[in-house]
């Protein structure tokens, strides 16, 4: 097709700046993990958008900050690898925070490659403040660095969500498209799986949870003699017996509560009636232990 346009995008920003929620409007649906706890995606989720004039494949990376831990540090690792290898770069800033010295770090990095890789300035979240402000932040993001296109978003009610996409293809080369149509993500299901579970055991958790969690999928296949009911085992993973308490919470009834929320997206990702088995196990000071961050998956 004349002028079809294809590649990657990839949003970066810090910790909690609105990308995950960034791509699912994009894409229209729920791919990538949104929580309101920073540092909750880990994994490269591609959402794929299908459109008319192109297809854009975006590429979400973990939140870039300075690394404390070695799972830290191999998550900043991923975000550069990714950035690297795309064709285009969104820089998420939210309209509701000052532009900090966490965006100037990640803007600094984004200079190395701006050269080679166009970057576009987005304040995310117009939502949440006047007209006033998302035009002082625009300012603010202008002085920090020079982008190819600046562009004022809000996901949660789809201001200028569309303007974005036509932003982000101009900038993607001619070709075909790289996914099927109906495609909405590479990512396997049980990979999926485990990212809805670990997001409804982030909600209401307190703040030193986030980044202690991991979930694996240890079994998922449709019950024996039924084509309508999937059996999924998981394992929920802790680095301390009092976090284990936490996620329990009293009488197992916040762990109850995650497998009701979490089945419930599961079936509508899956299509199809879901029996979800979860259990909470402790791999002790995990995000430091090369052996177990390889079993978990990092």
């Amino acid at each position: 097709m004349d002028g079809y346009r294809s590649g990657f995008a990839c949003f970066v920003g810090r910790p909690n700046a609105g990308k995950s929620t960034l791509t699912n409007a994009l894409v229209g649906t729920k791919v990538a993990i949104t929580s309101s706890k920073p540092q909750t995606t880990r994994h490269t989720i591609r959402g794929i958008v299908h459109r008319e004039d192109g297809q854009l494949v975006l590429v979400d990376t973990p939140g870039l900050h300075r690394p404390r831990t070695l799972l830290g540090q191999r998550l900043n690792d991923l975000v550069r690898e990714t950035w690297s290898e795309v064709d285009v770069v969104g820089f998420c800033v939210p309209a509701d925070q000052k532009v900090g010295p966490g965006d100037k770090f990640i803007a600094a990095e984004l200079q190395k490659i701006a050269k080679k890789t166009p970057v576009i300035g987005i304040i995310t979240k117009t939502d949440l403040v006047s007209q006033q402000q998302v035009v002082e932040q625009l300012l603010a993001l202008q002085n920090v660095m020079e982008f190819a296109d600046l562009i004022p978003v809000s996901a949660v009610d789809g201001f200028q969500v569309g303007a974005l996409g036509d932003l982000l293809l101009k900038k993607l080369p001619e070709g075909p498209a790289l996914y099927p149509d109906g495609d909405l993500t590479d990512e396997p299901e049980q990979t999926l799986v485990a990212e809805l579970i670990r997001e409804a055991a982030l909600e209401g958790v307190r703040d030193e949870l986030p980044h202690s969690i991991a979930v694996i999928v240890e079994e998922m296949q449709p019950r024996e003699g039924r084509d309508d009911l999937i059996d999924i085992h998981a394992n929920v993973f802790v680095e301390r017996s009092s976090q284990k308490a936490i996620i329990l919470g009293h009488r197992g009834e916040r762990l109850k509560q995650v497998g009701i929320t979490s089945r419930k997206h599961i079936e509508a990702l899956l299509g199809v009636r879901v029996y979800l088995d979860l259990h909470i196990k402790i791999a002790k000071d995990w995000q430091r232990d090369p052996k177990q961050l390889r079993r978990l998956g990092f």
